[in-house]
Formats: structure tokens, C-alpha cells, sequence
């Protein structure tokens, strides 16, 4: 099997192999390293790397899967990269700060101590924009990010490391966190599978578990392999009040969605979108129609004010104030963009407008929950472009969607909607490319807590596509 095979392999894969032992650890960490250092200088998406160490736990998982020592745990051997806003004990966590560039967390986030508990291999660290601030990813302490379709053009963000990392074929899985779409922003961007599951799904740390509009979740190639991460992570967690009792179990093989009930709309009602995104959500509706789903579009009534009231959302919690925080002792270590939304944030917003958000999340549910009522599922797209320029600015008063001026953090992306409705689970999957190279993709929201529903839809998707990155001409052409 060439090397780049070995990189693109799905985990489920992976994992067959692993318990046949035709394929070991150890190999596949080689290769996945090697590709790093062959490819990773061309797009940036990686920041520290734990090389020596993880090759030392594949050795151990390689003997569990001999049979020498405890058997083998859910995801025993599988090379894992950890954006750089989760904990990782011993580890420095920076979030794309030079404020935090010494940082060392004493305790793993939850999320990722299911996982490396579960056996999986963390041997990296994803980048991301200081604070996790936007849908771009670049900083300070690590520089410019690049899409591995197109190095001119950004993978997205905040997860925008973990998205790159795995279009690239340098990790089998990844991590991101999600308060506007950052988890699924830079999956559409990258071509990669992205969930948001519902607040409280997936434990977290704090102060990130008690913000209902933040997720943790897994970014992936395959939609299985979201599943699995899932099904290790989800449930109830001792250190987090936040997190649901209830866990679901997620299927890993596709089946029949003859019957299923979509409802769909390209621009949410007022959201200006691109024609090469509209094109391909369009196609995507035609292979659902083609599994035998009844698929409808809907008019949810929404306006931009969902927008606007976003921004209060994003500025009065936490979440933004913390620039303001920062500002006050390490303003010159700070990027332009977080010492800008420090300044919008005094000039513009002041606790009277904390309500906003969340009396505007119930204004857009009284229209989504009967829609939902009436059908299985919702699609949109991810993006309403494929994505911004390498450098973007998202503050750049000048930038436009589609022709028309549009506000240049929010008016790209489709995603900040369906945290505000934080209960609703959205896994973003790949719906095609535009003639920049870029992906485009779109999201599948389901009713609240229905994490199943949508899981079998996009394995049927996948399944119907024939996977995404299942062959040489379907990944980018990368060294």
C-alpha cells in the first residue's frame, strides 16, 4: 500500500487492520509523519508535534494488538491532532497567543481524555486565530494557515488547522471546538466531516461548558469515523454539570433513508450565497432525492437581524470580552483583529444587550421547530462561499459575497444560526468544489438530541458518493 494510501485512510479502516495485523501503529504514524514533513510547510496548519513520545504509545498499542498486555481499547493506535484551544495535560495550550505561549495545562479537557484514554494517539497540534476569535486561521504565534485545495485561500476557522491537517492526509483524526462554526466553517472549507453535537453532549472544561453556544466535536474524512470519536466521547462527565446523562450511539455503516423527510433552504431567507455553493447544495438535494428521501424547501422566515443579534451574542459573552481582558496588560502582543473586536465591544455593545441572543434563539425556533416537527431533517449550506483568502481580514469593510458588500467575520458563513440553537445536533459533509479548487459543503441539522437521524442521512450520502477521499483524484494534489 503506497504512503499516501496509509495517510488517507479512513479509522475504521485503520482499525481492521490494526486487529488483522496487516497494518501496525507504529506504520501508520511513520507515514502520517513523514507526509507532515514532506507537506505541512506548504499550508501551515500545524503548531507543537509530540513526534517521539506518540511513536512511543503506537509501540505500546502495537503490542496490545499482539496480544502482549490489556487488549486493545476503541480506538487503540489511531494518530490524533488536538486543536490548540483543548487541553492536553503536560502540554502548553496557546490559543493562538503569544499571551499563552508558555502556558502548560496540568488537565486534559474531557473530550480529550476520552479519547487518549480510549487509545487514540495525539502526536500534534492543530492551529487556530488567537482566542479562537474567527472563521479565519491565522496569528501571531503561528502565521498563516493555508487550504490544501488552494494554498491562495483559507481552510477556515477556528478549527482551520484541524481541517487543513486532515485535507492534507496528516492526521486520521482531529479535534475542534464550535461557538460560531468553528468546527463546521473550516470543515466545508477543507472538504472534511465536521459535527456540532448539542451543548452538553460532548463534556468540555471550563469556562467553555457553561457558554451554551460552545461545542467540542470531531472533525474527520468519513462520517464513520465521526461516529466512533462520538461514541467514546459522549455522556455524562463528573467535572462538567453541563453534560447530558443521556449517551447515543451512533451507527457506523450506511442503511436505507427511503422515506426520510428533508427540508432544505439555500439562504436561510436573507443570507447571500455564492452560485457555485448554490449549485452544489442544489446537486446534493438530487442525490437525497435519488436515496428515496422526500426533500422540500421550506421558507423559515428569518431576516438578518438573526445576525446582528449574533454579534451581541458573540461580544457580551465571555467568549469576546476577553479581549477586552487581555488588552489591559499584553495589548502589545495582541493581533489586530482581537484588539478591533476589544474596541467594537466598547464602542458597541453594553450589558443591556446580553438578552439579544437569546430571545432572538427563541424567535428562530418558533419557525425551525415546526419545520422540524414536519421533517426529519434541515440541510443549508456550510459556507455561502467556499471560503476567503489566505489573510483575510475580518474586519475589512470592503469585502463582498456574491458581488454585494457583506460584513466580513459573519456575512461568509451560514453556521453561527445553529449555535444559537445550541439543542439542534449539524454535521457538515462536502458537497462538491469551486473552480478555485476550493470545497464547498453543506449541513445537516436535526431535531434536538436527534444526533441519529443525522448520522444516517450523511452515511447515506457518503455511502451514495462513494466516500470523498476514497482515491488518488479526489484529494488535493499536494507533494
Amino acid at each position: 500500500m503506497r504512503d499516501d494510501d496509509l495517510c488517507y485512510m479512513s479509522a475504521t479502516r485503520a482499525l481492521d487492520l490494526f486487529r488483522a495485523r496487516s497494518l501496525s501503529p507504529r506504520e501508520l504514524l511513520a507515514a502520517l509523519i513523514d507526509r507532515v514533513e514532506r507537506v505541512n510547510p506548504a499550508i501551515n496548519c500545524l503548531a507543537d508535534r509530540y513526534f517521539d513520545e506518540a511513536m512511543a504509545a503506537a509501540t505500546r498499542a502495537e503490542a496490545r494488538y499482539a496480544g502482549k498486555g490489556p487488549r486493545p481499547r476503541a480506538l487503540e493506535g489511531l494518530p490524533l491532532m488536538v486543536k490548540d484551544a483543548q487541553r492536553v495535560a503536560g502540554k502548553r495550550t496557546t490559543q493562538g497567543s503569544l499571551i499563552f505561549q508558555d502556558h502548560v495545562d496540568d488537565v486534559s479537557d474531557p473530550q480529550i481524555d476520552r479519547l487518549q484514554r480510549a487509545g487514540a494517539v495525539v502526536f500534534a497540534r492543530t492551529t487556530t486565530p488567537e482566542f479562537c476569535l474567527s472563521g479565519v486561521t491565522h496569528s501571531r504565534i503561528w502565521g498563516v494557515t493555508r487550504n490544501p485545495w488552494n494554498p491562495e485561500w483559507g481552510p477556515g476557522g477556528s478549527s482551520g488547522g484541524s481541517g487543513a491537517a486532515l485535507a492534507a492526509g496528516l492526521t486520521t483524526l482531529a479535534t475542534g471546538t464550535d461557538i460560531g462554526g468553528s468546527i463546521r466553517i473550516p470543515a466545508g472549507a477543507c472538504g472534511v466531516v465536521g459535527f456540532k453535537p448539542p451543548h452538553g453532549r460532548n463534556p468540555d472544561g471550563p469556562p467553555a461548558n457553561y457558554d451554551k453556544f460552545n461545542h467540542c466535536g470531531p472533525m474527520t474524512r468519513a462520517v464513520a469515523d465521526a461516529a466512533l470519536m462520538q461514541n467514546v466521547t459522549s455522556g455524562p462527565h463528573p467535572l462538567d454539570h453541563d453534560s447530558l446523562r443521556a449517551r447515543v450511539r451512533l451507527p457506523l455503516r450506511a442503511d436505507t433513508i427511503k422515506g426520510m423527510r428533508i427540508a432544505w433552504s439555500v439562504d436561510l431567507g436573507y443570507v447571500e450565497v455564492e452560485p457555485e455553493v448554490r449549485a452544489n447544495m442544489l446537486a446534493t438535494l438530487q442525490v437525497f432525492r435519488d436515496l428515496g428521501a422526500v426533500v422540500e424547501e421550506v421558507d423559515l422566515g428569518w431576516t438578518s437581524q438573526v445576525d446582528t443579534d449574533c454579534l451581541y451574542w458573540y461580544s457580551m459573552m465571555e467568549f469576546g470580552r476577553q479581549t477586552i481582558w487581555h488588552r489591559r496588560d499584553k495589548a502589545h502582543l495582541m493581533t489586530d483583529y482581537a484588539l478591533k473586536m476589544a474596541d467594537a465591544i466598547e464602542r458597541g455593545a453594553s450589558l443591556d444587550d446580553v438578552h439579544r441572543p437569546w430571545r432572538r434563539a427563541h424567535l428562530m425556533y418558533q419557525s425551525l421547530g415546526p419545520v422540524l416537527a414536519r421533517h426529519d431533517l434541515f440541510l443549508c449550506p456550510t459556507n455561502n462561499a467556499p471560503s476567503v483568502r489566505a489573510e483575510h481580514d475580518p474586519w475589512d469593510q470592503g469585502f463582498t459575497v456574491n458581488g454585494k458588500k457583506a460584513d466580513p467575520e459573519y456575512g461568509w458563513v451560514m453556521t453561527h444560526q445553529f449555535n444559537m440553537l445550541h439543542n439542534c445536533p449539524v454535521l457538515s459533509v462536502p458537497s462538491g468544489h469551486a473552480a478555485t479548487g476550493v470545497p464547498t459543503g453543506v449541513q445537516i441539522v436535526g431535531r434536538t438530541w436527534d444526533d441519529r437521524t443525522v448520522f444516517r442521512a450523511a452515511l447515506a450520502l457518503e455511502a451514495a458518493l462513494g466516500g470523498w477521499y476514497t482515491e488518488p483524484g479526489k484529494r488535493p494534489a499536494l507533494g
